[in-house]
């Protein structure tokens, strides 16, 4: 495998690892929302949208390899 195949698999890995991630900001958000922190659960809500950003940015970096 070159190195450009290897970085190509490694940022669809990258992606699939941020999607997790976003999920699981998602769902604190919500139980941090229940339990009555809704200071907490916005700044969830907002790393969960910065995370959703870096999608895309990793998509454009595939499409650069």
């Amino acid at each position: 495998m070159t190195e450009p195949e290897k970085l190509k698999h490694l940022l669809k890995h990258w992606i699939e690892h941020n999607d997790a991630h976003v999920k699981t900001y998602d769902e604190w958000a919500s139980k941090a929302g229940a339990f009555g922190n809704k200071e907490l659960s916005g700044i969830l809500k907002e790393i969960a949208e910065e995370s959703r950003k870096l999608k895309g940015l990793f998509e454009k970096a595939i499409e650069a390899v």
